[in-house]
């Protein structure tokens, strides 16, 4: 039954949230940046159902933790109409920021009312990676990409020094022999960091236990946005150096965000595996009975 009701209850409130629904997947399938929100109820239903046998037995109800998330919700949309009511100017990323928060805020208050607080905090980690459906405010966007925009310049400054390439740097300027870069906000790389922010946070659910090792998995997503940014900023200058300054406009510098990403997957993977070894049980060499084959063991 209770499963039940949540079902009814969620429908009906994707009906409410139905133009909000549709504008967002209309913005992202239009945008470079959250081309990946269309997957992310997918993802997180998946989650859910792979732990659907161990929440059977902890069905309840909590009250007191679904009023709390739906007076935040219900909070989020009055605050909105309140503002576009006395003529504020909010732009579309922000505007489905706020709905699409408040749609999945009455959406968790849903979830403890029907399913309580046993089955929220099991599935916290799924409930939680549907908030990523909620654009990135506009100001956060901003201070996202400068960040990553200033300190991949320091990453491909240090790559170029490193390797001993003759350069001459103001800023976000790189001059080099024949030919003079500039690191534009469109080389911060945001889509593939906050890609790698998805998958660093689906990779220590499903493969670590330990909470501060998953937490370890996605912070090493900064440096490694970092790296990836500073050595597609070294292979280009090289490229264009050394090949053909030309290679400034070769898809690699236009369309080769995939295979750096690629590559920033290889230390990630290798930063999980020794996370994972780690969390193996060593076998203590001093409990296990040697045996001779064929004897029974002393009673």
């Amino acid at each position: 039954m209770n499963y039940f009701s949540i079902l009814l209850f969620s429908c009906f409130l994707a009906l409410c949230f139905l133009s909000s629904l549709r504008e967002l997947l209309s913005y992202s399938l239009n945008s470079d940046l959250y081309s990946y929100i269309p997957l992310i109820p997918f993802v997180s239903a998946y989650l859910i159902w792979l732990k659907k046998e161990k929440l059977r037995g902890l069905l309840d109800r909590s009250p007191r933790a679904a009023l709390l998330a739906l007076t935040i919700g219900a909070g989020v949309l009055i605050t909105y109409w309140t503002l576009v009511g006395q003529g504020w100017q909010v732009n579309r990323n922000d505007k489905l920021m706020l709905m699409i928060s408040a749609f999945l805020a009455l959406l968790m208050g849903g979830g403890f009312l029907f399913l309580g607080t046993g089955v929220m905090r099991a599935i916290a980690c799924p409930a939680g990676i549907l908030f990523l459906m909620a654009p990135l405010p506009t100001f956060l966007i901003s201070w996202i990409t400068k960040f990553l925009q200033h300190a991949s310049a320091e990453a491909g400054y240090a790559m170029l020094s490193v390797v001993g390439e003759p350069i001459l740097r103001r800023g976000l300027i790189f001059q080099l022999s024949g030919i003079t870069l500039q690191v534009a906000e469109e080389c911060s790389g945001l889509h593939s960091s906050l890609v790698l922010l998805i998958t660093s946070l689906l990779a220590g659910y499903l493969f670590l236990r330990t909470p501060w090792k998953r937490a370890a998995l996605t912070l090493a997503v900064i440096p490694l946005a970092i790296l990836r940014n500073g050595f597609r900023l070294f292979t280009i200058a090289m490229l264009c150096v050394h090949v053909d300054p030309t290679m400034i406009d070769s898809p690699i510098h236009h369309r080769g965000g995939p295979i750096f990403f690629m590559l920033s997957l290889v230390p990630f993977l290798a930063f999980l595996y020794l996370l994972r070894r780690s969390e193996r049980p060593k076998r203590d060499p001093a409990s296990v009975t040697r045996e001779s084959p064929g004897k029974e063991p002393p009673t």
